[in-house]
């Protein structure tokens, strides 16, 4: 028998989960995903930045934030057929998965707006799940993007509503759900997680995973970032993340989320094969795949595909939850 899919944890029975002695958490967070997931099967996303630099955004973290020098350059929005360029290859190189990113605060009803929908129809047209992250958006323009065919929306919280404000000042925590909940009113499925080491305390992991775990619906994906410190952030400095808080973080997400799409994402450059071996074990089940994750530095396709092969890991296909695939599969 199945364990319940719950929306009403308390943080005490997380902290509880997140505390379990590691390599009891990775057992149990391994069962629980036997049970939900064929543990074989790893989602590849491809993350494109469609448009690079300039935010008005503070992010403490964030490279293309036009207030920090951080070396990055300012490029306006790609052209269509370049990004269709970009996603055929992705394809051709096993992803199914295919996001766009925009360094936005928030997407404006003008022809830029209307050109990513382009590029959404074409990605979709390609038949691959089409993903963007452009910032804030609003009720309609979500339900534009799902008129297109976009497949997810991804919309981080980062950290704990606690922790928040020390790392972002342009936006609330709140302005953050409000675009999770135009995202769900529109059909189209979420992409939610956050970045640990930022400075947080285990505390701050926690209330992160509970606001996810207690929404109404679970995120369909949930990406678990390592920060990557860059110079001219202020987190610059900040410590490299251990890889036993990234094991932690996955496994009691995978423990509390059991079907969801829990996403092994930045910070995998600095991990061995063995390391992100013992992620995939706790219940990781998505990886992004590619050169660059937008503007910093991720393992090649090459480099996966060898892993893939030595761990016996198959890439997920692409539209697996959906109706039509189930009947045709069945």
């Amino acid at each position: 028998m199945q364990p319940e899919i719950r929306h009403n944890w308390t943080s005490e029975e997380i902290k509880n989960i997140y505390d379990t002695p590691l390599l009891e958490l990775v057992f149990k967070a391994a069962s629980v995903h036997r049970k939900y997931n064929d543990t074989a099967e790893v989602q590849v996303c491809t993350l494109l930045s469609i448009k690079t630099g300039g935010c008005s955004e503070d992010c403490a973290y964030c490279p293309q934030a036009a207030r920090y020098s951080t070396g990055v350059e300012v490029q306006a929005l790609m052209k269509k057929e370049e990004v269709l360029e970009y996603a055929q290859k992705a394809k051709n190189a096993g992803s199914t998965r295919f996001c766009m990113g925009a360094a936005w605060r928030e997407v404006r009803d003008n022809k830029d707006f209307d050109r990513v929908i382009d590029m959404v129809k074409g990605v979709n047209e390609l038949g691959m799940e089409v993903c963007c992250t452009l910032g804030m958006l609003t009720e309609d323009q979500a339900s534009r993007l799902a008129d297109a065919g976009l497949y997810a929306y991804n919309h981080n919280l980062d950290t704990s509503k606690e922790h928040y404000s020390e790392i972002i000042s342009t936006r609330t925590y709140d302005d953050r759900l409000a675009t999770l909940d135009n995202v769900r009113k529109a059909g189209v499925t979420v992409c939610c997680g956050g970045i640990i080491g930022l400075g947080e305390t285990h505390a701050d992991r926690i209330n992160m995973l509970l606001t996810l775990v207690n929404m109404p619906e679970h995120p369909e994906s949930v990406p678990i970032n390592a920060l990557v410190a860059i110079k001219g952030t202020p987190l610059a400095n900040n410590p490299k993340v251990d890889i036993w808080d990234m094991v932690r973080m996955i496994a009691t997400a995978r423990i509390i989320m059991p079907k969801t799409m829990v996403r092994l994402s930045a910070g995998r450059t600095e991990m061995s094969i063995a390391e992100q071996a013992l992620c995939f074990m706790a219940g990781a089940n998505s990886i992004f795949a590619g050169d660059k994750l937008l503007t910093t530095p991720n393992p090649s396709f090459e480099e996966d595909n060898t892993m893939f092969s030595m761990l016996g890991l198959t890439p997920r296909v692409a539209f697996k939850e959906e109706p039509q695939y189930l009947s045709e599969t069945v």
